[in-house]
């Protein structure tokens, strides 16, 4: 799991890196919010945000609200991590949507473990969504699909084909059965209705349809591993 930490204090952003990669985080060490910026626009979303108020170019809780108010970024969890120990000011921060909130100074160990029950808490609630990979994402509960952190729009029947592909990775889904899947299954609908709704599904996933092999005289099988 990737980790973000925004941290413009080098000594602090060190220290909380070297015990999250003991504990078999990736992190990404980051001294100016405009830098996590520049990593959300290249797609790579980080499964968590260490997110500190008080940075060189830009004001913590203001970025929150930036990433509170996106689709694409709203899923995060942020934890905050600050010398502003008033109430107020973690009423606000928890308020605005962070999961946890740190005063300065902190027990590194403390950081990692509350680290750990934020994501254990997000996991549960996230239990219909589906990483398919880095930027491939369906949301089972909301039928939404995501890739690259953009939502793509599929038509029902599109995505109740995507997501029983989802559902068997690795194992080949006959035309009969997508049929019987999306209630097509009158003898007088072709198997081609399913080609042809793949084919457009392809297309509306760009280059998450890769994924989505024909497998010929068969049906078709989901592979993450391309």
């Amino acid at each position: 799991m990737l980790i973000a930490i925004v941290e413009d204090d080098k000594e602090i952003r060190d220290l909380v890196a070297l015990h999250l990669q003991r504990s078999n985080f990736l992190v990404e060490k980051l001294g100016f919010a405009s830098e996590l910026l520049n990593l959300l626009s290249k797609k790579r979303l980080p499964d968590l945000i260490i997110l500190d108020i008080m940075l060189p170019d830009y004001d913590g809780i203001e970025l929150l609200k930036f990433l509170k108010s996106h689709d694409e970024y709203k899923g995060i969890p942020v934890i905050m991590l600050t010398a502003r120990s008033e109430e107020a000011d973690r009423i606000l921060g928890l308020e605005l949507g962070a999961d946890d909130y740190i005063i300065k100074p902190f027990s590194p160990r403390e950081l990692v473990s509350r680290v750990k029950a934020v994501l254990r808490r997000v996991e549960k609630i996230e239990t219909n969504i589906v990483k398919l990979s880095e930027n491939f994402v369906i949301d089972t509960d909301k039928e939404k699909v995501y890739v690259e952190g953009k939502e793509v729009k599929l038509t029902p029947t599109e995505f109740l084909i995507l997501n029983l592909l989802a559902s068997k990775i690795g194992r080949v889904c006959s035309r009969e059965r997508i049929l019987e899947e999306i209630g097509k299954s009158d003898e007088d609908i072709s198997e081609r209705t399913v080609d042809v709704h793949v084919v457009n599904l392809r297309k509306k996933l760009g280059v998450a349809s890769k994924y989505i092999r024909s497998i010929r005289g068969r049906g078709y099988r989901m592979e993450l591993q391309v």
